[in-house]
């Protein structure tokens, strides 16, 4: 770094210090910037370096699971097994025993669940459900439905410790065994 003069032991460096024909910002940077660039900033008038690491954040905790060939009985909710962990940033996610999402980090999260069942008659009645701690927070009904996709979004905060989510469907055609055969569930931690 070059300062105008000679620095004094134990001074801050200050805008006024530095050498403007020096530092002059004609190299540019072609990629973004790695964890560990520091940039230049003015605090209430002190310079100090900042590492790119510290601005903005990360999605994380983050997850995504899905399953095929799950069958739903008529008239009865069934928790979904999202039994394929395509990824799961923080082992955030259980896919062989209870099928939930139980983040550790508190925040913000935005959560999404599809579901497609195979019939080839409609069913009277579909519904599928992002559950937060064993109750419904967000919801999708559809009363034609064959072969189709249900897709239920929300946005939910969760304490880092003990919230967590899971997905239910149920149907009434009066059949004993409807099929769901693609099936996602996956989330995110919001930055805020």
């Amino acid at each position: 770094m070059a300062y105008i003069g000679s620095k004094p032991a134990n001074k801050p460096v200050v805008a006024s210090d530095l050498d403007p024909t020096v530092i002059t910002g004609q190299t540019a940077l072609a990629t973004s910037p790695a964890s560990t660039d520091e940039f230049l900033i003015s605090d209430a008038g002190v310079l100090k370096r900042l590492d790119a690491s510290l601005i903005g954040g990360t999605n994380t905790p983050a997850f995504s699971a899905s399953g095929d060939d799950q069958s739903i009985s008529n008239g009865t909710s069934t928790k979904v097994a999202f039994n394929t962990e395509d990824f799961d940033t923080d082992g955030n996610y259980d896919h062989s025993t209870n099928y939930r999402f139980t983040p550790t980090t508190a925040g913000k999260y935005f959560l999404m669940a599809n579901i497609r069942c195979r019939r080839t008659t409609d069913f009277n009645d579909m519904n599928v459900s992002i559950f937060k701690n064993g109750s419904s927070v967000a919801f999708q009904n559809n009363s034609s439905f064959h072969n189709e996709s249900q897709l239920v979004t929300t946005i939910q905060a969760a304490n880092g410790s003990s919230d967590y989510f899971e997905v239910f469907t149920s149907q009434s055609s009066g059949e004993t065994d409807s099929e769901m055969n693609i099936f996602e569930f996956s989330g995110f931690r919001l930055i805020s």
